[in-house]
Order: structure tokens, then C-alpha cells, then sequence
């Protein structure tokens, strides 16, 4: 398995599994627990998920599907901007904590930039983390000047990694954060790496995956693994889907390739707004 390393050092696979909309539906339960448990045999360990998906719902159906492997994952949730304050962060994490049935998380993030000063989530943090509750800290959705204004804080600079809608067809961040994030060490965790699967219907990317032998998701997650610092964090409810994402693993594209899908999704060639889902 081919992993990240974090800015304090561990190392984390770099193709992990996401969440969103997991839980939602009670016939589709043992599926999405049958995927998250092969995940885990094939090495996907990285498991994300937020107290936002679902309210709570994603997070009941991790903590059934890690029961009794809990120490084979390293559990990624966040937590919502109106909840991140001083004390309503630490109340927050003590909730997704009982839902996911663990004593602590290994990396916490702030969902997106809301109203509560960077100051007081920080402040959260740290108290989580003396209290042996969170291992590590980072944010999401965060652009430069936020980026900036974060790491200013006092202990702002430990955060972890910054999770962002990096994609094919979402390449704003390599104009200006991306570059700033390199700079410093902080991984990006790409989520919606294959645009919700629009990007499955992209007609350039499929006749490019059906030309080079593979499939277009395991094209456009190739793409993102070809770096050193950038976390994919695919969803999928489907264990075939899950075994396809696995073998992207496998793929290493050549110049040529990346040319070819640079000229089919160009890189910006100025600043953009911060693109969220």
C-alpha cells in the first residue's frame, strides 16, 4: 500500500475510503459494512467520515463495521463550523466518538471555515488532545487566506492535513494552495476524487481509460496517487467498485499520459474561487 506521510511523521495509506451518504439507507446497510470490512483486508485503513453525514449516521455505521478491528484503522471525522467552538468542539467529538464506538480519533478536522474565531477551535483541539481523545488535527475546505490565518493561530501550525474537492475536473488548488501546502508539508486529502462519479461519464476520460487498459475511475484515482502528498478518499458502497479503486494502485502513468489528461482537464492558469461540495 502506498502511503502519505504526515507532517509529524506517521505514514498513512494514500488511498483511503470515504463516507458521505453511507448510512443513509437501512437496505443498503450490509453492503457499505461488507465494504468498509474489505477495505480494511485490502489495506484501505484511512476511514473517513464527519458528524455532518447523515447526522451521525455515517459515523454508527463505521463504528458497527470497525467492531473488534478498530485498531487496524486510522478513523478520520469532523466536526461542523457552529460546533467548533471551545467547548462545543469537545462536546461534538465525545458524540461522534460514542457513535463510532472508539475512545478517540485519529485525526479531527474542521469541516469548513465558519463563524467561531480559528482561535477557540484550535484551543478545542489541543484540549482533545491532551485528553488522549484525538491524535492529530486538520482542516477542510480551507483556501490560502484561510490556510494562512489558520496557521498564524497559536498551534495552527500542527495541523495535519488540509481535506479539499481535488479532482481531474477540480484543479484550482494547484495554482496557489497547493504549491503553499507543499511548502509546509501538509497533505491534501483529495475528496470526491471522482467528481461523485461524473467524471465516469466524461467522454475524453473514457475513450483515454479504454485506449490505456484501465477503467476511468481507476484513471482518475492513478492520477492523484502519482504524487507523494495527496490522500484519495474514494466512496463506495460496493465491493466490486471498492476491488476496481484497489487496482488503480497498480497503475503508474507515464509522461505521455499525463499529458494527455492535462490537455483534456488543463491545469489552472490563474487564482479560482475555492470549489466545495
Amino acid at each position: 500500500m502506498k502511503q502519505v506521510t504526515l507532517p509529524g511523521g506517521e505514514r498513512v495509506p494514500a488511498l483511503g475510503m470515504g463516507t458521505w451518504n453511507m448510512g443513509d439507507d437501512r437496505g443498503t446497510r450490509a453492503e457499505e459494512i461488507a465494504t468498509l470490512r474489505m477495505g480494511l483486508d485490502l489495506g484501505l485503513r484511512l476511514v473517513d467520515t464527519a458528524e455532518m453525514y447523515g447526522e451521525g449516521l455515517s459515523e454508527s455505521l463505521i463504528g458497527e463495521a470497525l467492531a473488534g478491528r478498530r485498531d487496524e484503522a486510522f478513523l478520520v471525522s469532523k466536526v461542523y463550523p457552529h460546533n467548533a467552538s471551545r467547548k462545543g468542539a469537545v462536546a461534538a467529538c465525545e458524540r461522534s466518538l460514542r457513535r463510532l464506538g472508539t475512545d478517540r480519533l485519529d485525526l479531527y478536522l474542521l469541516h469548513w471555515r465558519g463563524d467561531v474565531p480559528f482561535e477557540e477551535t484550535i484551543e478545542a483541539f489541543q484540549a482533545l488532545q491532551a485528553a488522549g481523545k484525538i491524535r492529530y488535527f486538520g482542516v477542510s475546505n480551507l483556501d490560502l487566506d484561510d490556510m494562512e490565518a489558520f496557521c498564524d493561530v497559536p498551534g495552527g501550525d500542527a495541523v495535519a492535513v488540509n481535506q479539499l474537492l481535488y479532482n481531474l475536473s477540480r484543479r484550482g488548488i494547484e495554482f496557489d494552495l497547493l504549491p503553499w501546502l507543499r511548502e509546509r508539508n501538509v497533505p491534501v486529502m483529495a475528496y470526491s476524487p471522482i467528481e461523485q462519479a461524473r467524471l465516469l461519464r466524461n467522454a475524453g476520460l473514457r475513450r483515454f481509460a479504454e485506449r490505456h487498459g484501465m477503467t476511468p475511475a481507476q484513471a482518475a484515482l492513478a492520477w492523484l496517487l502519482r504524487t507523494d502528498d495527496i490522500i484519495a478518499i474514494p466512496k463506495t458502497s460496493q465491493r466490486d467498485r471498492l476491488r476496481e479503486n484497489v487496482r488503480a494502485l497498480e497503475i503508474t502513468l507515464t509522461p505521455e499520459q499525463l499529458d494527455e489528461l492535462d490537455a483534456l482537464f488543463p491545469p489552472p492558469r490563474h487564482a479560482q474561487p475555492l470549489a466545495m461540495l
